[in-house]
């Protein structure tokens, strides 16, 4: 009996765990799908960022509840902009400014993530 309790206990422990994980976290799915409208600018193409950029953008800021939450993102961002490697730095960093958005460090495509 006692194994059992033992047992249920260490479950439920476990879930509560991954609850408060996946809870802190944010998809990474969503994050490049708000960021999607912004490879234009980034890579050159476009003049200014589009509208769709900054708003996805802006909802992204919005949803960063955690410190670990605006890591996720960094780490989402840094992780889906190889796959464009047109992409320029000085590009990058102009976004924020560009969007009005306040992310409280300098954008760039070598940006450390877990500082």
């Amino acid at each position: 009996m006692k194994n059992i309790f033992f047992s249920m206990v260490f479950l439920l422990s476990l879930l509560f765990l991954l609850a408060n994980v996946n809870e802190a976290a944010v998809p990474c799915n969503a994050v490049t799908a708000k960021a999607a409208g912004c490879v234009g600018f980034a890579m050159g193409r476009d003049s200014t960022p589009s509208p769709a950029c900054c708003s996805g953008l802006q909802q992204l800021a919005e949803t960063v509840k955690t410190l670990d939450d605006k890591k996720a993102i960094c780490r989402c961002l840094k992780g889906a902009v190889k796959a464009f490697p047109g992409v320029k730095d000085s590009s990058l960093n102009k976004i924020p400014g560009a969007c009005h958005i306040n992310v409280g460090f300098p954008v760039s495509l070598t940006i450390n993530c877990e500082t």
